[in-house]
């Protein structure tokens, strides 16, 4: 059965409790740095523009972290495969705490170009594509009980979501710039360090025999190709991912700060994030047995979501909607994370995450590029509406393809 042996790969292969010694030390390398991700925006922003940069080089900053994390995630696949996830993982994090080191520095005595600003966040961008690949292996190898081990994670991210900018806003009003890349640099170390303790049995990708680069990428292809649900849901994803999830991000932003004022903004951010904890804890208790068409109901919650912000509904609506679309969004990554993670043989999973990581992030980049100007043409509010309409087609192909919607859990 495809995925059943990676539970052999835990310890010496007895079930464990989910808080063992490897499962916590993951755990916190994840908090740590996904709270240090978190400061990243808030610490470019107020960098650059404390130093008089126009508002564009923010933007331009930002793209250089995420080009090089979509254009190298598939090389990450690939290198986690040879050299181990671990090892990739901690080279990432090494990676990433010298580009914050310096870029802590440059802030702190003086005004850095902005050459080595881009330069350093596409330093951090390749760190970020080495590391990801790496996660959805690991998950399996630390934690014998896989859909617990991703729901914990999940309310992690979204706790940290909220916690990263609101500590980086509050130190950049206290210190500077220079200070929030210091603080971000130390969660990348702890994230290393913690990593570098992890204990891993070897798994069947750490001992395979290799072939060249371009082959395993080929290869990767090919176990892509050969599971009709995988591709099947991908396939959905970018479509879903441009359409919907894509605009939905910077039209809400506009929307919600044009007719209530940045605060708002603000507090709707913090309660999609108090939904996405729900969700997490949610997917901790229940256990469907077909966990991809039960994710996929879960994503009719979006709607909500779409259809409040396109009716211009009033701001108590608008929090609701915030917080359903919050809680079915966690929900649904909780079961698609844990039948990637168990059904895919982990010698092909690290590859397999990263061709679902790059698709992802592009039509994402795509859609939040292309909302502006669509938006201007024919108006935001029908552009929200048309995405909950998608939003209920893409549910409906998932419920109705029968190799997604009866894929059953294996544990």
């Amino acid at each position: 059965m495809p995925g059943s042996s990676a539970v052999r790969l835990i310890g010496d292969g007895r079930p464990e409790g989910l808080w063992n010694r490897n499962f916590r030390l993951f755990f916190v390398a994840r908090t740590a740095a996904l709270f240090g991700d978190g400061m990243i925006p808030v610490a470019l922003t107020a960098g650059l523009l404390g130093a008089g940069r126009p508002h564009s080089s923010v933007g331009f900053a930002l793209a250089a972290w995420m080009g090089p994390l979509a254009v190298f995630v598939l090389f990450g696949g690939v290198l986690a495969d040879r050299f181990t996830p671990r090892r990739m993982m901690i080279i990432a994090d090494a990676l990433r705490l010298v580009g914050a080191s310096v870029l802590a520095f440059s802030f702190a005595t003086g005004n850095p170009p902005l050459w080595a600003v881009y330069t350093l966040s596409s330093v951090a961008g390749v760190g970020a594509a080495l590391f990801q690949p790496g996660v959805a292996s690991t998950v399996p190898r630390v934690a014998s009980d896989v859909q617990r081990a991703n729901a914990v994670l999940r309310v992690s991210e979204a706790l940290m979501t909220m916690a990263g900018p609101a500590f980086a806003g509050m130190l950049v009003g206290l210190a500077s710039a220079g200070a929030v890349y210091a603080a971000n640099a130390s969660t990348f170390l702890v994230s290393g360090v913690c990593l570098f303790l992890l204990r891993l049995a070897p798994a069947p990708s750490d001992e395979a025999r290799r072939g060249g680069f371009v082959a395993e990428l080929v290869d990767g292809w090919r176990e892509f190709r050969a599971r009709s649900w995988l591709w099947g849901v991908i396939a959905i994803w970018t479509v879903y991912g441009f359409t919907v999830l894509g605009p939905m991000l910077p039209l809400t932003a506009v929307e919600v700060t044009e007719a209530h004022g940045s605060g708002t903004y603000g507090v709707m951010m913090a309660v999609n994030g108090a939904g996405s904890v729900v969700g997490g804890l949610l997917a901790l208790r229940l256990r469907p047995r077909r966990p991809l068409a039960a994710g996929a109901v879960a994503l009719t919650g979006v709607c909500v979501n779409l259809v409040a912000l396109g009716l211009g509904m009033p701001v108590f609506a608008l929090g609701v909607g915030q917080f359903v679309a919050g809680s079915a969004f966690a929900f649904w990554l909780v079961m698609w994370s844990t039948t990637v993670q168990t059904h895919v043989p982990p010698e092909a999973l690290n590859r397999l995450h990263a061709y679902d990581v790059a698709g992802s992030l592009l039509m994402l980049a795509a859609g939040r590029a292309l909302a502006g100007p669509v938006a201007d043409r024919v108006g935001a509010p029908e552009v929200l509406l048309a995405g909950a309409v998608i939003n209920l087609l893409a549910v409906a192909v998932l419920l109705v393809a029968r190799p997604i919607s009866r894929l059953e859990r294996i544990r």
